[in-house]
């Protein structure tokens, strides 16, 4: 087999591969016996092998272009390994002698991995933060718990923030109703700012039953731009106001979130247990993010077009699970353009991962891989049946082993960048670790 590489641009390469015509014979021979077997043809006794002449005339040319096709892919992946080319995607083939008793020669287009020559890490800054969880952010935790299980009922009484309000409304702007400003029916939580600014405030002190004219302004960065910057007047019934029942702190209510506990005291001290893991993976993710946020900075980097192509399907794929699409949409109606960013950066930065592992000969640590199941094992009433399921499932300790990788790295990073220390708090470092990458 005859190999030549040719670089046409950034990371396209052109494969040029001859394989003699033998061996590609031999391929068409047996491909012609698969698809002959078992044909009905007229004249000619079933479960009897076709004249070799009769199947070539009736299935050569499906035989050829079938024997071609996998001779092109086998030869392709043999000279990858041969060459050691770093192959990125898949290839697209285009035969260019394709004689019967010649030579096969055929061109496969590809991209190939990146060289990265990472920048030293010296360069990268990470304000690295620290936070506690103290006894109020326990408290207003307990709080919200009691809220998101509350029970609702009706009231005669004025409506205060954290009700909620069923209301009709009906939107103008000069003095005209305009498209999507109006509904019935609607459900309110007041204080929970999902309507525009002066919406929910005016409605306090509304009761059922009551009418209310409310003058406001759409906000400068509306995401209508035929409504930014408005003025509006809305005209709203309050149909009626429900005000929130807290649960008991007892025994049923501490079940309900799986916590055997007999009082508030002991439910209080495992959420601050939960409250402290959360904020000990918070704090490590904040981390990685600067981290990755300097790799980014600091590194350039061409990017194939064909793994984007191939991460923008895993995000399509993604969006129609989350919308619940199922089979009803197909993923590639959605258009590429609204996942192209985001799969370019998660692509450049399993590239700029991957440097530094190979760069660091960095391997799974046995110990992280460990502490990393144990975190998840404590969440559980049974830890060691978590451990058992790690030990026999190699699949998901991949996936730990994975994540203690990701680790090692932002630790073999922090070793040489500019690392500074900053206090923080429970609430702002898990708005941090949580906002969009």
């Amino acid at each position: 087999m005859q190999v030549s590489i040719e670089t046409t641009s950034g990371l396209q390469r052109v494969m040029t591969i001859g394989v003699p015509a033998a061996e590609l014979e031999q391929k068409v021979t047996t491909e012609l016996k698969r698809i002959a077997k078992g044909q009905k043809v007229n004249g000619f006794r079933k479960g009897k092998p076709l004249p070799a002449n009769v199947a070539k005339r009736m299935f050569g040319k499906q035989a050829r272009y079938e024997a071609i096709y996998q001779q092109m892919q086998q030869s392709f992946f043999q000279a990858v390994q041969q060459e050691e080319v770093k192959l990125a995607g898949m290839p697209s083939f285009e035969p260019t002698v394709d004689e019967e008793g010649k030579d096969l020669e055929f061109k496969a287009t590809f991209e190939v991995y990146p060289e990265i020559a990472l920048a030293d890490f010296a360069g990268i800054e990470v304000e690295q933060k620290s936070a506690s969880v103290t006894d109020a952010d326990v408290e207003k935790m307990i709080d919200t718990l009691r809220k998101q299980n509350a029970q609702w009922n009706e009231s005669e009484e004025a409506a205060e923030d954290g009700d909620q309000l069923s209301i009709d409304f009906e939107g103008f702007i000069d003095g005209e109703a305009f498209e999507g400003g109006a509904a019935k029916g609607y459900s309110l939580t007041l204080g929970s700012n999902s309507m525009i600014p002066g919406f929910e405030s005016g409605l306090v002190g509304a009761k059922a039953g009551t009418e209310v004219t409310l003058d406001v302004a759409f906000p400068e960065d509306y995401h209508k731009e035929e409504l930014k910057g408005k003025p509006a007047q809305f005209k709203v019934t309050v149909n009626t106001v429900k005000k929130p029942v807290l649960p008991e702190l007892n025994e049923e209510f501490f079940k309900s979130f799986g916590v055997e506990a007999s009082d508030a005291e002991n439910f209080t001290v495992e959420v601050r247990k939960n409250m402290e893991r959360e904020l000990d993976r918070a704090l490590r993710n904040v981390t990685k993010q600067q981290v990755i946020a300097g790799l980014l900075a600091t590194n350039e980097v061409d990017v194939p077009a064909s793994l984007i192509e191939q991460e923008i399907d895993r995000l399509r794929q993604q969006a129609v699970q989350q919308f619940g699409g199922g089979q009803q949409l197909d993923p590639r109606q959605l258009p590429a353009e609204l996942f192209k960013d985001q799969a370019e950066k998660r692509v450049l930065i399993g590239l700029l991962m991957n440097a530094v592992i190979e760069s660091n000969e960095l391997t799974p640590s046995a110990e992280k891989v460990e502490q990393l199941i144990e975190e998840v094992a404590s969440t559980y009433q049974d830890p060691a049946e978590v451990r058992d399921y790690y030990a026999n499932n190699p699949q998901q300790k991949s996936q730990v082993e994975a994540l203690a990788l990701e680790e090692q790295v932002v630790e073999k990073v922090l070793a040489s960048a500019k690392v500074s220390q900053a206090e923080s708090s429970y609430e702002e470092i898990i708005r941090e670790a949580n906002k969009p990458a």
